[in-house]
């Protein structure tokens, strides 16, 4: 039994990740500000509120964790404003896994973080910008942080979220030369981030995730 920390697990991909990591049998250590709201029910869930800002909540949360899942997200009044959740987060979690020793971290993004910008077609550049463009500057900066870390890092990039159901029928593309937007429902995206608990196959990799 794999010991899985799922930080961000009381809504959207964390939480359908929290429910596909137990039914897949590993005891999961579900952190949230709001983790008594999750209505899962498991013997191998332990709920642990907490703040993924507060280096104190996250590193009693790391202790004991053989993997990380980080799922974090902004609400959309939120984007419109500076966004710095991503790198602070990360910052904290980063640290807090080095002085808990431990090494394995896979944490969700999005098409058009990092790198992947530069795939975005040119349609959809000025709208990205207006209405993402700061979380996902942020989210540009988190992935810097996780690539420097000196972990053994997965990062996803999701393309657009749906709340479809799950398939495992989605892509997971490798090659900046592939990389493209698409749809992909939350589901598809915990599959593949549980997947990755115990195979290491994108370990140093930073795929897109679409349909």
């Amino acid at each position: 039994m794999t010991h899985v920390l799922i930080i961000g697990a009381s809504k959207g991909i964390g939480l359908e990740a929290t429910r596909q990591a137990l039914q897949a049998g590993h005891h999961v250590r579900a952190l949230a500000r709001s983790a008594t709201g999750i209505t899962l029910s498991d013997a191998n869930l332990e709920k642990v509120q907490g703040d993924a800002l507060k280096a104190a909540d996250v590193e009693a949360a790391v202790a004991g964790a053989d993997v990380v899942i980080q799922t974090l997200g902004v609400a959309v009044g939120d984007l419109f404003k500076p966004v710095s959740l991503f790198s602070d987060a990360t910052r904290v979690l980063v640290a807090a896994m080095a002085a808990k020793g431990v090494k394995r971290l896979i944490s969700v993004t999005g098409f058009g973080a990092g790198d992947s910008r530069a795939s975005i077609g040119f349609l959809q550049q000025l709208p990205f910008k207006l209405f993402l463009g700061r979380a996902y500057d942020d989210k540009g900066v988190q992935e810097g942080l996780i690539k420097d870390s000196g972990l053994d890092w997965t990062i996803a990039r999701p393309g657009i979220l749906t709340n479809g159901p799950r398939t495992g029928r989605y892509q997971v593309l490798t090659e900046p030369s592939q990389w493209r937007n698409g749809i992909i429902s939350r589901a598809d995206v915990a599959d593949f981030l549980v997947r990755q608990i115990e195979d290491r196959t994108y370990v140093g990799q930073a795929p897109v995730l679409v349909n």
